[in-house]
């Protein structure tokens, strides 16, 4: 029981810094704790074994290199895990990258709103730009124009309608 009782006193006392240890070699704290409790549980039957032999030299050494094998051999597991088949299926799944074929439709369409955008009077054009592109407010676009915001808001969706229409003349 004597030796039982030393393993538990040695965990208990350096179990913090086990645990930054192993954090630095996992990079993840719960990970971290996980590999220090299973490191205690191989240190403690590692003890009973070594009953029928040599004791250990250096136990606290012997943590630390029990910590440091269980680490790396989480590094190891969840490093091959992140690069199987699988993930990368997922990865190809969850990716918001607009495909080539979504890249030209835009392009056509941006280029279409543009020269819609270029065929409007000046005030409209301006007033277009200063709401949607800059994010300004109504009552911003007023003041600069000289207008009220009703109107403001009317120039707006002017422009709002006369790109819409064009799109609509492309697609049909």
């Amino acid at each position: 029981m004597r030796q039982e009782e030393t393993a538990l006193a040695l965990y208990v006392a350096h179990r913090g810094e086990l645990v930054k240890y192993a954090n630095g070699i996992v990079g993840d704290r719960a990970q971290a704790e996980d590999v220090v409790q299973e490191a205690y549980i191989r240190f403690s039957a590692a003890g009973g074994e070594q009953r029928q032999r040599a004791p250990i030299v250096n136990p606290v050494g012997y943590l630390y290199r029990i910590v440091r094998n269980l680490a790396f051999d989480w590094v190891r597991r969840a490093s091959a895990e992140a690069t199987s088949p699988q993930s990368e299926q997922i990865e190809r799944v969850a990716n918001d990258a607009p495909t080539a074929e979504d890249v030209l439709f835009y392009r056509d369409e941006l280029r279409v709103v543009a020269e819609a955008l270029a065929e409007l009077p000046e005030r409209t054009r301006i007033a277009f730009n200063m709401v949607r592109l800059e994010g300004r407010t109504l009552q911003q676009v007023a003041d600069r124009l000289g207008i009220s915001v009703v109107r403001a808001h009317q120039l707006v969706r002017e422009a709002v309608l006369h790109g819409s229409r064009k799109l609509d003349e492309q697609d049909g």
